[in-house]
């Protein structure tokens, strides 16, 4: 078992994309850890990103016995080859969501961590999100949950949005109710963009029920002309809303009561508005990274950081096989493929 005896963790970084390079400008910044080297296949990416940060660039992994720990920023159909090929280095790893756009790899990756005792986590980035972090434990007896998730469309991004985009507020709402999963799920997804797979939804609609009677009803979308990231936790008294974006908190509740202003004018309700400071300032990637090294060096417990991966991929797997009829309405359809030779890093 490693210990966090003050030494610093030498952190290899495979993928050097758009979330690669934020990776490793967070890696680079901490206090706790050192990039040791990038991984990528293309040269032009990977070099350009190793001679920013001044360390070496490889386009296979290398160097696995001599760092403490991996982050997985390549494209989603790489994860489950590479994951395997670090945990069977028995070295602790930190993949960005999905762990696999394939809940049967994603199961067969956290079965491997488990049966080698290797520290495992998903990237689930908005569970470190300060206004998360603030809202979370406010909450007291949460009954509904609403979140939107919807961008502009991102040719890069093979995979559909279930597993891209709506697998965050799926894996926020089974926080918000306290890691339980859902019951029964039903999801509706659409296919719209010329340029998506024939099997790559651009919008998914999904509803939630929880066995205590709980809802969450999540939408995610990829053609949006702008930004959403809204999270709204309804309790019978109260209303918690959360921009995900801004990382800002606003509680609501509703006041009803006979009452005369000062001029004169009756009413009967009020709104009661709360801004809560946040608990945290700190960058979500920033903090994401120092729970995993808090889970490498053995101060988190491991296993309860892989148990907590599966959930919201067990949920997304269900709704995208309640949703096959739509691939298939979808695959009978006049498509135009996205173009080849985008890279998989």
């Amino acid at each position: 078992m490693r210990s966090g005896n003050g030494a610093r963790a030498r952190v290899l970084l495979v993928g050097c994309g758009s979330m690669g390079s934020l990776h490793a400008r967070v890696i680079a910044q901490s206090t706790q850890a050192d990039l040791a080297a990038v991984v990528d296949p293309s040269p032009v990416v990977g070099r350009a990103l190793a001679e920013r940060f001044g360390v070496p660039w490889f386009p296979e992994i290398d160097l696995l016995d001599q760092v403490e720990a991996v982050v997985l920023a390549s494209s989603t159909e790489t994860h489950h080859e590479l994951a395997q090929h670090v945990l069977e280095h028995d070295i602790p790893l930190l993949v960005e969501k999905p762990v696999c756009a394939d809940l049967v790899l994603t199961e067969d990756v956290v079965r491997l961590a488990e049966r080698r005792d290797v520290p495992l986590m998903c990237g689930f980035l908005e569970r470190y999100n300060p206004a998360v972090l603030t809202a979370l434990p406010l909450l007291r007896e949460p009954v509904h949950v609403s979140a939107v998730r919807h961008s502009p469309y991102a040719p890069r991004i093979r995979t559909g949005v279930a597993w891209d985009l709506l697998v965050h507020d799926v894996d926020l709402a089974i926080q918000v109710f306290g890691g339980v999963e859902p019951a029964m799920v039903q999801g509706t997804f659409g296919y719209f963009h010329p340029l998506s797979g024939s099997e790559a939804e651009d919008v998914a609609e999904a509803v939630l029920s929880f066995a205590d009677g709980a809802l969450a009803t999540v939408s995610a979308s990829r053609i949006g002309q702008r930004k959403v990231r809204s999270l709204v936790i309804h309790e019978v008294g109260r209303l918690v809303e959360i921009d995900l974006l801004r990382r800002d908190v606003t509680l609501y509740r509703h006041v009803s009561h006979e009452a005369v202003s000062p001029d004169g004018l009756g009413y009967r309700q009020q709104a009661v508005i709360e801004i809560p400071e946040l608990v945290s300032s700190r960058e979500p990637l920033a903090s994401q990274l120092d729970r995993f090294l808090g889970v490498l060096w053995g101060r988190l417990d491991a296993t309860t950081e892989r148990r907590r991966i599966l959930p919201a991929h067990r949920v997304v797997a269900r709704l995208r096989e309640s949703a096959v009829w739509t691939s298939e309405r979808a695959r009978s359809g006049v498509r135009t493929q996205a173009p080849e030779g985008i890279g998989v890093y």
